[in-house]
C-alpha cells in the first residue's frame, strides 16, 4: 500500500472515529457571558452564534456599546468551544493531528466557567 491510500485510510478512520464519538456525545457548544450577565453568546465550533441572549439592562448601552459588547463576548464564545471540542477530539487525535487543529484556529486553550446554566458545554 503506497503513502497516499495509507493517508486517505487513516483520514476515512479518523473521520468515522469522530462520527461515532459526536453521535455517543452529542455537539459541543462554547458559551460566554458579559462579567455583569447581560450579553451571553451560545456557538458550535467554527459556526456563528446560535443564540445571543441580551438583558433588558443591557439596552441602556446604546447600538455601538452593545454591538461591541456582543462581539467580544462572541468572540470569547467561539474561543470556549474550540477549546472544549479540542479537548474532546483529543483521545481520538494523534500529535500531528492536534496541531493541525491549533494552526487552523481550534486551540486547546483553557475554558471559562464564568456560568451557570444546563447548556451543554463539553464532552459527556
Amino acid at each position: 500500500m503506497d503513502e497516499t491510500t495509507r493517508a486517505a485510510h487513516r483520514v476515512a478512520d479518523v473521520e468515522a472515529q469522530v462520527s461515532e464519538h459526536i453521535a455517543r456525545t452529542g455537539p459541543v457548544f462554547g458559551r460566554a457571558s458579559s462579567s455583569d450577565g447581560a450579553v451571553t453568546v451560545v456557538c458550535a465550533p467554527g459556526a456563528p452564534p446560535r443564540e445571543i441572549r441580551i438583558s433588558a439592562g443591557a439596552l441602556a448601552m446604546g447600538a455601538p456599546a452593545l454591538g461591541d459588547e456582543i462581539v467580544r463576548v462572541a468572540a470569547r464564545a467561539a474561543a470556549d468551544a474550540a477549546a472544549r471540542m479540542h479537548r474532546s477530539l483529543a483521545r481520538l487525535m494523534d500529535p500531528a493531528t492536534a496541531r493541525a487543529l491549533d494552526e487552523i484556529g481550534f486551540p486547546a486553550a483553557g475554558v471559562e466557567e464564568d456560568f451557570d446554566s444546563s447548556y451543554p458545554r463539553g464532552p459527556r
